[in-house]
């Protein structure tokens, strides 16, 4: 009699577990997935309307199912891989130009070595001394291999002000690509120097950079360095502009929509002429102390026509529910309203292995379950970072539920549940029942 209560206390345990396994219903925000591509392994980039659906800061309550409900094993990749980032001095050679040749890239004659090192650079054709006027510099970074992804210079101190240029980049010195452009600052502010020496660059290799000046002559550089790295990070998802609020004049706040380990902010200069060093801080909840996150200078003015703009700063990347903006008003401040805030988090990726039937279902939004994903090296045995860019794509269908009023399991009463483990707890309590009423028999007579 106890062994068949023993089986059937077994089979409720087991009903139990498939009873807590989780479903689509247990979470908020779903939507179908399209996969092309070879599987059985796909790759989606998370929209970042996705991240802000999630009610765990580090995604653990992402799920991906398939037909039939069943939960698929996944991994979350937030870089391609990790890389070593490394910075290096690079050798520059002025480019001159006569004063009247305008914008055009001035000619040059190069003396390389058999490794493509550059040994000499000089004017395409002579010009009088005094008619020269140095345009730009020419950068060879030949001696590095790996993506350049941030540039580093240091000018003669008797050229304060902003500097701006474009950027181009080649491999032979006759094929130019163009970079975008860069801009850099020394300031002197109430009685202290403000500097803005750094100037991101794409994340490719190059062999050779050429920086040409717009409207102005190119300072001397004392020092340029380049950062590189061997693998880069997801690139970064700006959220749309967010109001805030004033806490008193040259402070403003806003609340984010969730935890969000963010990396840069965007604050919104609408007037020209705007000039204002700031603080950036942050905490996690109303009831936690403001920490320090970056502080910086940020500027729209125009010169020469043009809004010479910097409105951004570099956060660490911690997670923040809350920011404060601390404005140094005299610089003449931000105005009496809160500016707008963009924010970016790095982009994520999700890699899942399609088991079972189509379509694939993406679900969100589950402030209790633990994390489930697995690392890559675990989901895909022979996993290489040139592997997971063959893999197979997968993208929402549609847009991404804005506002779904899907209740999680968990918030409610699962009667169910309630009902086996009820069974399961008399069960216990007769098996417990007739083993004590057994010891207490008396032994029978001979």
């Amino acid at each position: 009699m106890i062994g068949k209560l023993s089986i059937a206390l077994l089979g409720l345990c087991a009903a139990l577990s498939a009873g807590a396994r989780e479903a689509p219903g247990d979470f908020t925000r779903q939507a179908p997935l399209l996969i092309s591509g070879e599987g059985p392994w796909y790759r989606l980039e998370l929209p970042l309307a996705v991240q802000l659906s999630a009610r765990q800061a580090d995604l653990r309550d992402v799920r991906v199912f398939n037909a039939a409900g069943e939960p698929l094993a996944y991994a979350l990749v937030r870089q391609s891989a990790q890389g070593t980032e490394n910075l290096t001095r690079l050798k520059g050679f002025p480019l001159y130009a006569t004063a009247d040749s305008g914008d055009t890239a001035p000619g040059v004659r190069v003396q390389s070595s058999a490794t493509g090192t550059l040994v000499q650079v000089q004017p395409a054709s002579e010009a009088p001394t005094g008619t020269q006027v140095r345009r730009g510099w020419l950068l060879d970074a030949s001696a590095v291999k790996a993506p350049l992804h941030k540039l580093i210079l240091d000018w003669s101190s008797e050229r304060d002000g902003f500097q701006r240029f474009s950027i181009e980049a080649s491999d032979d010195l006759q094929q130019w690509r163009a970079w975008g452009e860069g801009q850099v600052a020394r300031l002197a502010f109430a009685d202290e120097r403000v500097e803005q020496r750094e100037v991101a660059l794409p994340g490719q290799p190059a062999r050779y950079l050429r920086l040409l000046w717009q409207g102005q002559a190119a300072p001397e550089l004392t020092s340029i360095q380049v950062q590189s790295t061997s693998s880069l990070p997801l690139a970064l998802v700006w959220s749309q502009p967010m109001a805030g609020s004033v806490i008193q004049p040259g402070q403003y706040s806003w609340q984010l929509p969730t935890a969000l380990n963010i990396e840069r902010v965007r604050i919104e200069l609408h007037q020209s002429n705007s000039l204002a060093p700031v603080g950036l801080l942050g905490r996690q909840g109303s009831q936690q102390a403001w920490q320090p996150l970056s502080r910086g200078l940020l500027y729209r003015l125009t010169q020469g026509g043009q809004d010479v703009t910097q409105d951004q700063l570099q956060l660490p990347g911690y997670p923040v529910e809350q920011l404060k903006l601390e404005v140094d008003e005299r610089g003449g401040g931000l105005g009496a309203e809160a500016p707008a805030l963009r924010f970016a988090v790095r982009a994520t990726q999700l890699v899942f292995l399609a088991r079972g039937e189509p379509p694939f279902t993406l679900a969100v939004g589950n402030p209790t379950v633990k994390a489930a994903n697995l690392s890559l090296a675990t989901l895909i045995p022979d996993y290489s970072p040139q592997r997971l860019a063959a893999l197979g794509q997968a993208r929402v269908d549609g847009q991404w539920p804005a506002n779904v009023p899907v209740a999680p399991t968990v918030a409610g009463i699962n009667w169910q549940a309630i009902g086996l483990w009820a069974v399961l707890l008399l069960g216990v309590a007769a098996l417990g029942g007739m083993a004590y009423s057994l010891l207490r028999k008396p032994p029978a007579k001979p």
